[in-house]
């Protein structure tokens, strides 16, 4: 990798700064558009769970159904 001229390390540096100080109002975006998505959807009918190395088959949609209905 080249090294970089003292321009870029400045432009590096004044972004890698704006990054930083607008982590924390990102997290607070990303936060209440979470929230918000639970409200308008509290039940996600397209999720299937991760896998686990085991053999079986995933879940039909239908037996997803049900047991979120059954809760």
């Amino acid at each position: 990798m080249t090294q970089l001229t003292p321009e870029q390390r400045r432009t590096r540096a004044h972004v890698e700064t704006l990054i930083r100080l607008m982590s924390p109002a990102l997290n607070v975006v990303l936060a209440v558009g979470e929230r918000i998505s639970r409200i308008v959807e509290p039940v996600d009918h397209e999720y299937y769970p991760p896998r686990t190395g085991q053999v079986e088959p995933p879940p039909s949609p239908a037996a997803v159904e049900r047991k979120v209905d059954g809760e």
